[in-house]
């Protein structure tokens, strides 16, 4: 079924809300690119993000807010962030922050990193569903991966129409291009994607950005990342002595933790963090059950790879 593309009225985005509070999928439009917009912090809904792009890592997504005081219960802001923000909020700059302890954005959302991407998008359509829905949404680029980015809802029927259940349109995107992301998490604040605000007009507030790679690593590029302490063995067929077995679809095997029991890519990409996190806080030694490698399991070994390097 393809999802139907209505025009953003009141009407339209109280329906959209109530798609997002039960996990789904909504497209929403920015002024830079149209978004696939899910529940932050659903881990299940934000597998499903992955899932209808077709991305072949869990790389980091940006949580979309609506005001700083909801971007202020998910990140650490320094004085040089709440200055970029004070400046460049509502509109197209991204910050990576550190991610405060107790932020509820799901860890696919930031593919376990201690960092978090946030922006605060100033498209009235983005402002009012994230307002109404009450919490930040993660929300990438409406497109397959890899594809062109929609700047039109037709743009984002066209590709992903029967991956989600609401296209809101609002118009085509003032910006049309991605939005700037600098990070602060590092020493010193680098650029991690030129986008909608240019170098230039930031430096005047930060002093010269870092190229990616020079003080910290571009999210979801380094080798290895979230590892856990634990000793991990990939693509067991079965535990050894000593190590727990985490497990996916039927097993023989007595499992500390299942990934999922039926064999769903889906759920047990939501699964992934957290019980790797479970498993790694009471075990020295882990063994995972090996995960296909079509559809999103592309995206859970490619995790896993990093993991256990």
């Amino acid at each position: 079924m393809t999802a139907k593309v209505s025009q953003a009225d009141a009407d339209t985005i109280k329906a959209a809300v109530n798609i997002l509070r039960h996990g789904g999928l909504v497209a929403m439009p920015t002024e830079t690119v149209y978004g696939l917009a899910a529940n932050a912090c659903n881990d299940t809904a934000v597998a499903r993000i992955f899932e209808a792009k077709q991305r072949p890592a869990f790389n980091p997504l940006i949580s979309h807010v609506s005001n700083r005081q909801m971007a202020e219960q998910l990140a650490i802001f320094s004085p040089l962030a709440q200055q970029l923000a004070d400046r460049f909020w509502p509109g197209g700059l991204t910050l990576v922050l550190p991610k405060r302890p107790d932020c509820p954005v799901s860890d696919l959302v930031t593919a376990g990193l201690d960092t978090i991407a946030i922006r605060m998008p100033q498209h009235p359509v983005a402002q009012a569903l994230i307002e109404q829905f009450g919490g930040p949404l993660a929300a990438p680029s409406a497109n397959p991966s890899e594809r062109l980015s929609p700047t039109t809802a037709q743009h984002v029927a066209d590709q992903l129409g029967d991956k989600l259940e609401l296209i809101l349109d609002g118009g085509p995107c003032r910006s049309g291009i991605e939005s700037t992301v600098v990070s602060l998490a590092g020493d010193q604040p680098a650029l991690l994607r030129p986008g909608a605000i240019a170098r230039d007009i930031i430096e005047a507030i930060t002093g010269p950005l870092a190229k990616p790679g020079k003080t910290i690593s571009s999210p979801g590029m380094m080798k290895r990342h979230y590892a856990p302490n634990a000793r991990l063995r990939i693509n067991a067929d079965a535990p050894e002595p000593g190590e727990a077995w985490l497990a996916f679809g039927p097993t023989p095997h007595e499992a500390a933790a299942n990934l999922s029991p039926t064999g769903d890519l889906v759920e047990a990409a939501a699964n992934l963090f957290h019980m790797l996190r479970a498993l790694d806080a009471h075990h020295s030694h882990i063994a995972i059950a090996r995960i296909p490698r079509h559809g999103l399991g592309e995206a859970i070994n490619d995790r896993l790879d990093r993991a256990s390097v």
